[in-house]
């Protein structure tokens, strides 16, 4: 269940600008912003995008969502007292949200997570500095990645990281995990994970342990679970016209989106082909690499 968040104690701060939105210059000339428009960002992370979006007329309206109470807090911050009267906060799985009666011209959601989230090791979404296995997007739900690594059976935790993971170690890594548990930290994990590899596959670009920690992420917070029902009800809180922005970081979501956008009886799809970051971009900013974005459109 969401609730509505009060951000009026955060709303006077001065507004951070630490947060870089993927794929911002595609995604407002996609949505084409209309004056007195009426948007919904789904997942609104760092802000960005609702920063952008707000820019671009002065009766805008926007509705953002975020499971991340501390997400919520910084959001308000950076859209500044300013914006106060034009923007609903509200706190819960975008899944689980329920649309007002009016409907919005627009709606986006950028699944990937906060950088925000990932810098703060006390979350445990990276292995670059140690921090508890937790995960959690929301922190007062119950289960954690500790849970999971430390209690769940072998071939469980197999088919977790195969399938979510897309991972072809999984039963080697499955087992290294369950003959050492009980597990701590994320560092112990990833490097753990790493000699649970061939040596020859033990170093690279990508950290041997960034497809079982993404694994570990979607299992906690039940994200392709929340990606299905979210795009199941979205196309209904479109205005006819309305369009719907997808940015996905990893196949397991994008092809989620690319099936429901081809299969929805009322939606247009408006890129063929994913809209993926420029050269330019990717220099600038990593995390845009992977990103890719798809609009559909209410019929």
């Amino acid at each position: 269940m969401g609730t509505g968040f009060d951000s009026s104690n955060v709303l006077s701060e001065a507004a951070p600008s630490v947060h870089l939105p993927v794929l911002a210059q595609e995604l407002i000339a996609g949505l084409g912003i209309q004056p007195g428009g009426r948007y919904l960002d789904a997942t609104v992370g760092g802000g960005g995008h609702s920063e952008l979006i707000l820019a671009a007329f002065p009766d805008v309206r926007l509705v953002v969502i975020d499971r991340d109470g501390e997400a919520l807090e910084g959001v308000a911050a950076r859209l500044g007292p300013q914006n106060a009267a034009r923007v609903e906060f509200w706190q819960g799985n975008y899944a689980d949200f329920s649309a007002p009666s009016l409907y919005f011209d627009g709606i986006i959601a950028d699944l990937g997570i906060s950088s925000l989230q990932l810098d703060r090791p006390e979350r445990g979404f990276s292995f670059q500095a140690a921090g508890p296995l937790d995960m959690r997007m929301d922190s007062t739900q119950s289960l954690t990645a500790a849970e999971i690594v430390n209690s769940w059976p072998e071939r469980e935790l197999a088919d977790l990281i195969y399938e979510y993971g897309e991972e072809r170690f999984s039963r080697r890594i499955a087992r290294r995990i369950v003959e050492n548990r009980p597990w701590q930290s994320t560092t112990e994990l990833a490097e753990a994970i790493r000699y649970a590899l061939p040596p020859k596959s033990r170093y690279g670009k990508i950290h041997p342990a960034t497809r079982t920690f993404q694994a570990l992420r979607i299992a906690v917070n039940d994200e392709l679970g929340s990606l299905e029902r979210f795009l199941a009800q979205a196309t209904t809180w479109l205005a006819i016209g309305g369009k719907l922005g997808v940015i996905s970081f990893h196949s397991l979501e994008d092809r989620r989106v690319k099936q429901h956008f081809r299969s929805a009886p009322q939606l247009a799809v408006l890129t063929k082909k994913p809209l993926i970051a420029t050269a330019e971009e990717q220099a600038h900013n990593p995390r845009a690499r992977s990103a890719k974005l798809r609009f559909a459109q209410k019929c």
